[in-house]
């Protein structure tokens, strides 16, 4: 064979290679169009290594790209490298670095997510999508710093091997029967169900339900009687209903689910395809009667019939219906929407609006028994993936159509996604769905719980020496209108519950002491608290040290370091408005006596200035110097803290000089203080 005829057929065999490829490209986005992802992202996934860099660039970009939208629809982790490499090869959409971002985003890559999605912006700065998901990424650092109180558990009872298990939801206001979606394949005599979805490559989904036994456990999984699944085979007779027509020839999907609120009537998404290609899905309605489930009928939202429609839930009355559709009128891509009950008819459809929707995909509405609004959605600030959202309406304006909108945060939410909430009553424990952690992207039932906030106050009432009060107690007055008297066990100890998001004020007291307040919050707690207040009173009989009063040396002069004492000394005054007292200033016994007098005099006046500067009336307080004159006697805890003083041991001149040089400063130091004692109890009484 001479070189010129082997380059030909080369040549030859390379064109129809090439031309094989290009329609094997074609057929992929023939599949891709009607919606069969997991067969085009095969064929895809075949044609991506055969097709040249440089030749057949702009077409393979195109199956790069391609492929990763097929991945993306199936929650493969393939998506973001699809991605990456359509931007390498310079696909020609920018859509490719958004996407590619939320790919990354989905798994937890948040500073790669953030550059592409910073190279999107660029082109198209007012992206609401765009924005939401790099504001995300930038703060995911902080937003993990800040969990929810939620404690999320895998179910173990609902989740079924390698099948996909969704979408839970209570029969009705009893919660102890569960529904849930999954592709569990169910044995049918001995041969099990062989059927798979072009769309996702897996088994079809059907409602299952579970049932409580007595002792409080979910067993007995199985499909719901009455409701046709995709064997079925009866036809419906004489009906002009389309949604009514044979099953015959057809492959049948049935997913999300909900209940009026007694049970008695479900309504759930159900799609089927004819003939290979996809029908869409729609909204049916089932009546429940003797333990079975009528022929299903479907709910018209639009006068389009061949609009999709999905995903419903009730509000508490029963009468709105919530569903998802990406109906013409919405933000983009999947939205909620809402339509009104009309004797037996939904009318009125309406798209719930830019505070809720984005131009991606809004899903799986809840809402909880107190009128709120739980649904997942990619489009607003996340973790990754479709995120839960809750949404009130805001109550601060009369009448208010705005939402508040907030991210349920982790655990609730993660890179995965996070879907279905169902709540036991009006609790907010219950069940969800997520897929987070599995590589396959598969979908698991959880339970979550909000452990209830508990706030306790916990401590003590002595006297100023430490030693227990028996005989007192505590006052415990909150914004709530909780007033509430505590009396001490006999040690002088106490425990209270509080409640969550008021404010308290406290007042211990004890016949023959003085009062003390405090106050404390539970406003805006997060988390469960115990707070302890151990309350020090001092005794109406007998002098009080005051700490933390410190003055010049040699002078009379207060330190900034005193700030801390007199403010007690303030406070103590003002939670015992009815006293007066005498403030008296002591010297130690070094320095001529004429000058501790007169220094000492001027001390106790330092500090009646301070108090009257802060509001004190001058006439409750009464200066005392008293020199080196008056030594203190060691009471227990002086006694307790320096072993070398004995109780009941006058710190004077003769005791101080049989020690040492040390022990002598310390007991100059004891005797260097300020103290006041009450002088009356009935100031401003009379």
């Amino acid at each position: 064979m001479t070189r010129r005829l082997a380059y030909i057929i080369l040549t030859l065999v390379l064109g129809l290679t090439s031309c094989s490829i290009q329609k094997r490209v074609a057929r992929a986005d023939k599949k891709f169009a009607i919606g069969e992802y997991y067969t085009a992202a095969d064929i895809y996934k075949q044609c991506y290594p055969r097709l040249n860099s440089k030749k057949d660039r702009e077409l393979k970009a195109h199956v790069a790209f391609r492929q990763g939208e097929c991945y993306r629809v199936l929650n493969s982790p393939r998506a973001a490298s699809a991605y990456q490499n359509a931007i390498k090869l310079k696909y020609q959409d920018s859509i490719a670095y958004l996407h590619g971002a939320q790919a990354l985003h989905y798994q937890a890559k948040y500073k790669e997510a953030q550059k592409l999605y910073e190279q999107y912006l660029q082109t198209y700065p007012d992206d609401y999508v765009a924005r939401a998901g790099y504001a995300a990424c930038r703060r995911m650092e902080e937003m993990k710093k800040q969990p929810g109180r939620y404690k999320v558990t895998l179910s173990k009872e609902f989740n079924y091997r390698n099948s996909s298990n969704f979408a839970p939801q209570f029969m009705g206001n009893d919660a102890s029967v569960l529904f849930f979606t999954s592709n569990r394949q169910q044995t049918k005599g001995k041969k099990k169900q062989k059927r798979a979805s072009n769309i996702t490559g897996q088994q079809l989904f059907q409602l299952f339900q579970s049932r409580k036994n007595a002792a409080g456990q979910w067993e007995d999984i199985k499909q719901p009687e009455g409701l046709y699944t995709a064997e079925s085979e009866q036809e419906t007779t004489e009906s002009n209903d389309s949604t009514q027509q044979s099953n015959k020839g057809g492959t049948a999907e049935m997913g999300v689910c909900c209940f009026t609120a007694d049970g008695k009537t479900m309504y759930f998404t159900y799609s089927k395809a004819m003939a290979g290609k996809d029908q869409g899905t729609k909204i049916m309605v089932s009546q429940r009667a003797s333990g079975e489930w009528s022929d299903p009928q479907e709910v018209r939202l639009f006068p389009d019939s061949t609009i999709s429609v999905a995903h419903p839930t009730l509000c508490p009355t029963g009468d709105t219906l919530y569903f998802v559709s990406d109906a013409p009128g919405g933000q983009g891509g999947k939205d909620i929407w809402m339509a009104e009950l009309d004797g037996q008819n939904w009318v009125g459809a309406q798209n719930m609006g830019p505070q809720i929707n984005t131009s991606a995909d809004e899903m799986f509405p809840t809402v909880h028994p107190d009128g709120s609004l739980y649904f997942s959605s990619n489009g607003h600030p996340g973790y990754g993936g479709l995120d839960i959202f809750h949404a009130t309406r805001d109550t601060s304006v009369h009448d208010s159509t705005k939402w508040i909108l907030s991210n349920m945060a982790e655990p609730i939410n993660s890179a995965g996604d996070d879907i279905c909430m169902t709540f036991e009553g009006a609790s907010q424990n219950g069940y969800m769905s997520s897929n987070r952690g599995d590589r396959k992207g598969i979908d698991h039932i959880y339970r979550f719980e909000l452990p209830e906030l508990v706030y306790l106050l916990e401590g003590s009432i002595t006297d100023n020496l430490g030693e227990q009060l028996s005989d007192a107690a505590l006052r415990i007055v909150g914004n709530d209108g909780t007033n509430t008297k505590v009396q001490v066990r006999r040690d002088g100890t106490f425990k209270v519950q509080l409640k969550r998001d008021v404010r308290y004020a406290m007042l211990a007291t004890c016949r023959g002491y003085l009062n003390q307040r405090q106050t404390l919050s539970t406003e805006g707690l997060r988390d469960s608290k115990t707070f302890e207040e151990h309350f020090q009173l001092a005794s109406i009989s007998r002098p009080v040290g005051v700490e933390n009063i410190f003055y010049e040396f040699g002078k009379w002069d207060l330190t900034p370091e005193s700030e801390k004492g007199l403010q007690a000394l303030v406070k103590l005054l003002n939670d015992n408005p009815n006293i007066t007292i005498e403030l008296s200033a002591h010297t130690d016994m070094q320095g001529e006596d004429a000058f501790n007098q007169t220094l000492s005099e001027k001390r106790a006046q330092s500090v009646c200035d301070y108090l009257v500067q802060h509001g004190i009336a001058r006439d409750r307080l009464t200066p005392k110097g008293y020199g080196e004159g008056q030594p203190v006697v060691a009471d227990k805890l002086v006694s307790d803290r320096y072993s070398f003083i004995p109780k009941g041991q006058t710190l004077d001149e003769a005791f101080i000089m049989t020690l040492t040089e040390s022990q002598r400063e310390i007991c100059n130091q004891i005797n260097r203080r300020t103290e006041f004692k009450v002088l009356k109890t009935t100031y401003g009484m009379y």
